[in-house]
C-alpha cells in the first residue's frame, strides 16, 4: 500500500481504449469458452513484490496436485498496467490473471477484458467484509475478482502533542473542527491537518465514508453521483475548515509537508493502513510518537470507515483456463499460508478478514512499536469499510479533482462549485466515450 498515492487512473490510452463501449459489455463467464482438459499453465500479471515466492508455495503444493502451473510476470502498477492490459487484450494475448486495483475494474470489465468467476469464486465470499467483496462485483451476480488487499482509512495523530496541547481525540467530525480550532488557538503555527488535493483517493474515501455512491447503474446506463449529497457534506466541512485557516491548505507528499510532520507544525493525518511505512520517510524522528484511531464519523454510534486503495485478483477473458485461474485467485487471497507469505514478502495489508489477525499482524508496524494494538484495532476498523462504486472513467474524475480542488484549496474559496466541476466533468466524459447516462 506505500505506493497507493503513485497509482492513478490510464487517462488518454483507456479513453481512446473504450471508446463506444457500454455498459453491457462486460467480461464472460466460465461457460463462455470451454477450458482444455489435461495440465494447465497459467501467466499472473502482477506489481506486488514477492509475489513470485508467494507462488512458489502454489506451485510445490496445490498447484501440483491439479497440475496447475503459475508463472508470474512482473509489471508496473497502476497506469502502466491497465493500459498494457487492454493494449493485450485487444490483440488476445492476455494473460491468464491480473492484479487490478478495485477502481480500475469498471474500466476493463467494460473492455471485456475480465471474465465472470462467480461459478468459481463465490465460495471465497464469506472471507471477506461486506464493503470489500462489493468492489469486485460491480453491484451485480457477476464477481470479477477476487479482494486482495485493502485500504481502509484511519485517523493517525501525535499522542504526545495531543498530550502537550491538551487535545482530545475527536470521535465525530464536529469534534475534529473543534480540535482543528482549539489547537489554533493554543498554538497558531501548528496544524491539526492539512486538506491535500493531490491525491484524490483521499477525498473519494471520505466521501464513501459519507455514504457516497459516485457511479451507480440504471439498466444499462450509468448514473453519477459524485455531486450527491453525502459529497457535498464533506466537501463543506473541509472547504469550511481550509477558508476559516483552521486547518492547512498545502499538498501532501512534498518537502514542507514532510518537514511538518517531522517537526510537529502538522500533528494529526487522516490516511489509511499503508501510512506507517509513508510516515516512516516523510517524519523519521517522530518514530514511536504517532498513534492510530477510527475515523471520526458523522454521527455518535456510527461505525464506518472509507477506503483508499487495494488490489484484487482477475481473471482475463483471454485465459483458456479460466476455472483453474479462479481457483488459484481464491488460494492466492484465502489461503493462510499464502496470505501470510503475501504480508511478508509484499508488505500487504490482506482483504481476507481472518489473514488481518494471522500471525504476520501478531507484532505492530516498527513506527508504531508504542501502539502493540495496531493490528487488532486495524482489523477491526477493517470491518466496517463501506461499500465504494466505481466506474469506467475514474481517471476524468480523478484529474478534475486535483485540478479544480486543488485551485479552490489554494485561494479558499468554494468547494461546492469544485465538486460540481467533477460531476460536469465526468458526466460529460461519459456521454462523449459512448456510454449511456442516466440524468
Amino acid at each position: 500500500m506505500p505506493n497507493t498515492k503513485q497509482r492513478r487512473f490510464v487517462a488518454t490510452a483507456v479513453a481512446v481504449a473504450l471508446g463506444a463501449t457500454t455498459l453491457a459489455a462486460c467480461g464472460g463467464s466460465d461457460d463462455d469458452s470451454e477450458a482444455p482438459s489435461g495440465p494447465a499453465n497459467l501467466t499472473y500479471w502482477t506489481w506486488t513484490p514477492g509475489m513470485d515466492k508467494v507462488v512458489d508455495l502454489w506451485n510445490k503444493g496445490p498447484g501440483k496436485e491439479q497440475e496447475i502451473t503459475v508463472t508470474v510476470k512482473k509489471q508496473a502498477s497502476g497506469d502502466t498496467l491497465v493500459t498494457k492490459i487492454l493494449t493485450a487484450h485487444k490483440a488476445g494475448k492476455g494473460p491468464d490473471l491480473v492484479q487490478a486495483e478495485y477502481q480500475a475494474l469498471p474500466t476493463l470489465v467494460s473492455n471485456d477484458a475480465v471474465a465472470d468467476i462467480s461459478g468459481d469464486a463465490k465460495a471465497a465470499k464469506s472471507k471477506f467484509a461486506e464493503g470489500v467483496w462489493q468492489q469486485t462485483t460491480l453491484g451485480t451476480d457477476a464477481v470479477y475478482a477476487i479482494p486482495q488487499d485493502i485500504g481502509p482509512m484511519m485517523f493517525y495523530y501525535r499522542e504526545d502533542l495531543f498530550e502537550e496541547y491538551g487535545l482530545t481525540v475527536p470521535t465525530t467530525w464536529d469534534e475534529f473542527a473543534e480540535t482543528a480550532r482549539a489547537l489554533k488557538q493554543k498554538a497558531p503555527d501548528v496544524d491539526l491537518t492539512t486538506f491535500s488535493a493531490n491525491d484524490s483517493g483521499l477525498f473519494a474515501g471520505l466521501a464513501q465514508q459519507a455514504g457516497a455512491q459516485w457511479w451507480t447503474t440504471e439498466g444499462d446506463k450509468w448514473k453519477v453521483g459524485i455531486d450527491d449529497a453525502a459529497s457535498q457534506k464533506v466537501a463543506d466541512f473541509w472547504g469550511g475548515l481550509v477558508k476559516e485557516g483552521a486547518i492547512d491548505n498545502q499538498p501532501m507528499y512534498t518537502p514542507a509537508w514532510n518537514k511538518a510532520l517531522n517537526t510537529g507544525r502538522q500533528i494529526a493525518w487522516l490516511s489509511a493502513v499503508w501510512a506507517p511505512g509513508t510516515l516512516t520517510t516523510a517524519a523519521p524522528d517522530t518514530k514511536g510518537k504517532w498513534r492510530m484511531a477510527p475515523l471520526p464519523q458523522w454521527s455518535k454510534g456510527e461505525d464506518v470507515t472509507g477506503s483508499w486503495g487495494g488490489s484484487s485478483t482477475a481473471v482475463t477473458t483471454d485465459s483458456r483456463h479460466r476455472a483453474a485461474a479462479a481457483r488459484f485467485a481464491a488460494w492466492l487471497n484465502t489461503d493462510r499460508d499464502a496470505l501470510t507469505a503475501l504480508a511478508k514478502e509484499g508488505g500487504i495489508y490482506p482483504a481476507s478478514t481472518s489473514a488481518q489477525l494471522s500471525d504476520a499482524f501478531a507484532e505492530p508496524p516498527a513506527f508504531f512499536s508504542n501502539q502493540t494494538d495496531f493490528y487488532a484495532g486495524a482489523a477491526e476498523i477493517a470491518k466496517t469499510t463501506a461499500p465504494s462504486a466505481w466506474g469506467p472513467n475514474v481517471n476524468v474524475a480523478y484529474t478534475t479533482f486535483k485540478d479544480a480542488f486543488g485551485a479552490a484549496a489554494k485561494s479558499r474559496s468554494d468547494f461546492g462549485a469544485a465538486l460540481a466541476t467533477m460531476q460536469d466533468d465526468t458526466v460529460a466524459d461519459l456521454k462523449k466515450q459512448g456510454f449511456e447516462v442516466a440524468e
